[in-house]
This record gives C-alpha cells, structure tokens and sequence, in this order.
C-alpha cells in the first residue's frame, strides 16, 4: 500500500514540475518577467538565482508557482 502512494505522489510530483515548466517555458520566450519560478509551497529547501528569476524546490512538493 505504502509504495503505491508513494509512486503515485511521484508521478503526481513530477506532473507539476512539467506543467509549472511550461508556464516558465512560455513566459520566457514571450518576454514576461519571472520573478520566482518554485516546485512546491512552504519554506524553500534549495533556490538559487540566475538573472531576474529565483528559482526554488519547497518543503511541500504539491503545487507550485
């Protein structure tokens, strides 16, 4: 049983990483600014700055902005 949610919550996971990257994706080619781009919600565990854009990977992974 634990595996199986576990799996799901990857798979879950990794639907919201491609999805929020496709809305990076676009906002950059047509030249809207990003300020932050973040995989999940909370405090960020991990971010980093490259130009304008903070990019960060949160504590809650269900989400993202």
């Amino acid at each position: 049983m634990i595996p199986n949610i576990i799996s799901v919550a990857i798979v879950i996971a990794v639907l919201i990483i491609i999805h929020e990257f496709g809305h990076l994706l676009l906002a950059k080619i047509s030249g809207v600014p990003v300020e932050k781009f973040s995989i999940g919600f909370g405090p960020a565990l991990i971010k980093t700055k490259i130009k304008e854009t903070v990019y960060q990977l949160s504590l809650i992974p269900f989400g993202g902005y």
